[in-house]
């Protein structure tokens, strides 16, 4: 099934290439959230796959001392990371198995259709015990501005067009990192919260980071010319300025390896969990020391 427009994000992309520098600090706070969980492994990564990092991921990485090649559905986005750039789809990655020690994905993934097929892919390009991580926007990103379009639209024209992206739920990210053959996948989330004295500057950021409607079914008419305003006005507000909320997951998982620590067989356990209980209950409360 096709959500998603593909040539649309494809020239929302291109477009966004010129003015990405707007929305730099945001994309920038969420690839750092999402590059911090390097620092939690001692593997070494020498070799990654930039996808859709939008010229802020890829200068991290070769900090780190990781080479990256940037990919993209848009070429100008691609080039923007570095020299070795590649413009195609991530539901067509052009990359024979076990390419890459590291892929990351920054907030690229939410406008793809067949989002299982690409994790299998992503996975296949991984060495084994490569690392694969990614952010993208889960259910409660960009809520309010979500009810507001739809109540003012249905007011104006008695009805309303999806006018915001749907997202996925968290516990859908993490079956499908398993579903996709990740090895210890983990799913887990964060929010960032962002504040605009002046609402339209939200749809200024959205449409700099090539985030603005690219769905098969949006409305194809011209909106109201009351529809934005009437919108915009419904919001609410935080000491004069309008909350704005961005909830993404975190998503790990790694190429399956042999090496890699495997659950216990069903039925090998020495000790049943009755047993276990029943030895706790036996011992009673452990001595306290006033």
């Amino acid at each position: 099934m096709e959500i998603f427009d593909r040539r649309a994000v494809r020239r929302r992309r291109d477009r966004a290439a010129s003015g990405i520098s707007r929305v730099e600090p945001i994309l920038a706070e969420a690839a750092d959230r999402l590059l911090d969980r390097l620092d939690d492994t001692t593997h070494r990564f020498r070799f990654a796959l930039d996808i859709g990092g939008r010229g802020i991921v890829a200068p991290r990485l070769r900090a780190r001392g990781i080479e990256p090649v940037c990919f993209d559905l848009s070429a100008r986005l691609a080039a923007l990371g570095t020299k070795l750039a590649v413009a195609g789809d991530e539901e067509w990655l052009p990359f024979a198995p076990a390419s890459f020690d590291l892929v990351v994905a920054n907030l690229s993934l939410h406008w793809v259709n067949d989002l299982p097929g690409a994790l299998i892919q992503i996975r296949r390009a991984l060495r084994p015990d490569g690392l694969f991580l990614a952010s993208l926007p889960v259910l409660g990103t960009l809520d309010a501005l979500r009810r507001a379009l739809t109540e003012a639209e249905a007011a104006l024209r008695g009805g309303a067009a999806p006018r915001v992206s749907p997202f996925a739920d968290l516990y859908d990210c993490a079956a499908l990192l398993q579903r996709a053959g990740f090895a210890l996948p983990v799913a887990d989330a964060d929010e960032m919260r962002l504040a605009y004295a002046d609402p339209l500057a939200l749809l200024h950021d959205l449409r700099a980071a090539g985030e603005t409607n690219a769905l098969r079914e949006r409305e194809r008419r011209p909106p109201p010319r009351a529809l934005l305003p009437m919108a915009l006005a419904s919001l609410p507000t935080e000491q004069g300025r309008v909350p704005v909320r961005l909830r993404l997951a975190y998503l790990t998982g790694w190429g399956p390896a042999p090496s890699q620590p495997k659950p216990a067989a069903r039925g090998s356990g020495q000790v049943s969990l009755a047993d276990a209980l029943q030895d706790g209950s036996r011992q009673g409360p452990a001595p306290r020391e006033d």
